[in-house]
């Protein structure tokens, strides 16, 4: 089994997803029987890649400009977009046996557009069928339509459009009573349609509901909860992932509540239910009934309390697998799997005492572990919880992966505690366990390993980031919906404090600014308490700056360069090295300047404004060789090492500066 290191829900979905785009055919595998059913509701929305790349939209009949009596326009992206859930209350219903789902949700939405609603535009898969909808416990009318979107593994949404009596105004909340059911299988339509092959596309989207395994991950994967977005393609860009992003980030600290019903045949109770990435206690009630025959069916329960959503989509899984207690985790795996479970506890139990190190004696909460139905399967991240296949690593596995892949999920167990009313942003989640990942890295690989692993992402970032903050807003760290912002900018933040405070101050600070952000409340309550505690360090630090260029803006990357180096004999032997350091970039940034001779280096930490230069004299023993600025560390536009060798007057430097001596 090839292990490969584990990321959020967004960002596994988007490599994997990518991949498929990047393998398409030119003919489509044959879908399975499943697939040719076709869905109910006329499709009146069409957004689509042309063959030179070009998004277009197409409209049907029913999103005529001026709508016929009793028709209603399709909505407009803006209207879906200015809906927001801000608190589910679920009865779910599920039926393994045959596939199916019920669902009443008392949906509490708010306008978060700048002019009134006439209207609310809800979304569900287009496997399952609106029922109901009620406000004010009177039911109201509604028009169904399929809408194309890539949201759902189906490729496409079932969109219920509540005509409101009375409009709603900005920032004001309305509770919608709905209800709806219908069957959700294995499917990989939106896959199958660009031309992923058929079983590829399965492992990927690997949703559903059966009797031995129930996996539902929610917006991007499959959508078994009421939302309101905007229709997005595979192949439209990025634009499918940050929706994807933008929807977790909507959801954030929205208030959730599910009970839970599960029917099984006699015999065949679910042992585990997994709520947000939570494990929920089962209260099981056998039928009693020995004659498979029987209509009688067991039922089991779950009830996951009041909860806080985090920057996550809402997912449920239920399964029928054995538990197996490790170092804080449980994994629940299949029969066939319990001696390959072997190789992950004793993984988890190799690498507790580096987390213990940096993140406190205790874990937060316990990791779970869920077994994956096919070896293939593609992995799935959420909160404390990590699907994916429990196999043994096999002959051509990288060694060590394991122990790298139990480093990033036991982090998100160590650093969430259960139900915080105060879920922090994702670059103090997944930014923080990409972090740890590379220090593992340089633990067991070294310095520069662990530097060669954040510069595979840099480039990706450096496209990302706006070329001036006046081209655009980019993307803050607290806001972030990119994983390349939310995952790969952020190990860099992670990396550049610990330059910047010590290590002792970044340990003290992850161990501790849960509680005190608990203490505040707001959207940067995290982010406050987390530049407090390391200024409070005995470093004593001051990190305004840096917050305000890297934290709480996106000012995009800084871009140094080497401008001129003067060095001058000094006595006993001494060189002083004059170094001007350029900064072309928007972010100020301080870099190690490190000064070498053939028997000495002398580095000293510089900080270079943005659109500024800075001159630093570095006095090293023995002639002078080399000048080198920044390690790796910061992340820059164009390279992140710059190197000027002082022996050859017009030897370029390793990021293309030339010597100016």
């Amino acid at each position: 089994m090839k292990l490969s290191f584990p990321r959020t829900a967004a960002s596994a979905a988007a490599i994997c997803l990518t991949t498929l785009l990047c393998a398409a055919q030119t003919t489509p595998a044959t879908p399975p029987a499943s697939e040719t059913h076709p869905s109910k509701g006329q499709v009146i929305f069409s957004r689509s890649t042309d063959a030179n790349g070009e998004t277009t939209t197409q409209t049907g009949p029913a999103a005529a400009p001026v709508a016929a009596a009793g028709e209603l326009a399709p909505p407009q992206d803006a209207e879906r977009q200015a809906v927001t859930s801000t608190a589910f209350d679920l009865d779910v219903h599920l039926s393994p046996a045959a596939q199916q789902i019920a669902v009443r949700s008392l949906l509490t939405v708010r306008n978060d557009g700048k002019t009134p609603l006439a209207r609310i535009p809800l979304q569900i898969s287009s496997s399952l069928n609106w029922e109901n909808i009620r406000v004010s416990a009177k039911d109201i009318a509604f028009q169904i339509a399929t809408i194309n979107s890539d949201a759902d593994h189906t490729g496409q949404l079932h969109e219920a459009v509540v005509s409101l009596t009375q409009p709603l105004a900005p920032s004001q909340s309305l509770q919608l009573d709905v209800t709806y059911s219908g069957v959700i299988a294995l499917s990989a339509q939106r896959l199958l349609s660009i031309g992923a092959p058929g079983d590829v596309a399965l492992h990927s989207d690997w949703d559903q509901i059966s009797l031995p395994f129930t996996g539902l991950r929610g917006f991007g994967n499959v959508v078994w909860y009421p939302v309101s977005s905007a229709p997005v393609m595979l192949g439209d860009g990025a634009r499918l992932f940050d929706e994807m992003g933008e929807h977790k980030l909507r959801l954030t600290g929205a208030h959730f509540h599910l009970r839970l019903t599960v029917e099984f045949p006699h015999g065949q109770a679910p042992t585990v239910a997994l709520i947000n990435g939570h494990s929920v206690p089962l209260a099981v009630t056998e039928s009693g009934a020995l004659d498979q025959s029987q209509e009688v069916a067991s039922v089991a329960t779950a009830d996951s309390g009041s909860t806080i959503l985090g920057f996550e989509a809402p997912s449920l899984f239920v399964a029928i697998c054995e538990p197996h207690p490790g170092t804080n985790l449980t994994a629940w795996a299949l029969p066939e799997d319990n001696v390959a479970v072997q190789f992950w506890t004793t993984a988890a139990e190799a690498v507790t005492p580096f987390l213990q190190g940096w993140l406190g004696e205790k874990s937060g909460t316990q990791l779970t572990l869920l077994d994956l139905p096919d070896p293939e399967d593609a992995p799935f991240e959420t909160g404390a919880l990590l699907a994916a296949p429990l196999r043994e690593p096999g002959p051509n596995a990288i060694p060590g992966a394991l122990n790298g892949v139990l480093v990033h999920a036991l982090t998100h167990a160590w650093i969430l505690p259960p139900n915080s009313s105060q879920p922090p942003p994702a670059w103090l989640n997944e930014g923080v366990a990409h972090f740890m990942g590379t220090l593992w890295v340089e633990r067991r690989q070294g310095r520069d390993a662990a530097l060669r692993m954040l510069e595979a992402d840099r480039a990706a970032l450096a496209l990302a980031e706006p070329a001036s903050p006046g081209e655009s807003a980019g993307q803050p760290l607290a806001e972030a919906i990119s994983p390349v912002y939310y995952r790969t900018k952020a190990a860099y933040v992670l990396w550049m404090l610990r330059d910047l405070a010590g290590d002792a101050a970044l340990s003290a600070a992850l161990r501790n600014y849960y509680p005190a952000a608990s203490k505040n409340s707001g959207k940067s309550a995290a982010r406050s308490a987390f530049e407090k505690l390391l200024e409070e360090s005995e470093a004593h630090p001051d990190l305004s700056w840096f917050f305000a260029d890297w934290i709480d803006a996106d000012k995009g990357l800084p871009d140094l360069s080497i401008e001129s180096i003067f060095p001058t004999s000094a006595s006993a032997g001494n060189w002083l090295v004059a170094v001007k350091v350029a900064n072309n970039g928007y972010a100020q940034a301080e870099v190690p300047v490190t000064a070498r001779s053939a028997s000495d280096a002398v580095t000293h930490r510089v900080r270079i404004p943005a659109h500024d230069k800075v001159t630093e004299r570095i006095l090293v023993q023995g002639k002078p060789t080399e000048v080198q600025v920044n390690d790796g560390t910061v992340p820059e536009t164009q390279a992140s090492v710059h190197v000027t060798k002082l022996d050859d007057p017009a030897s370029p430097d390793s990021s293309g500066n030339t010597n100016p001596k």
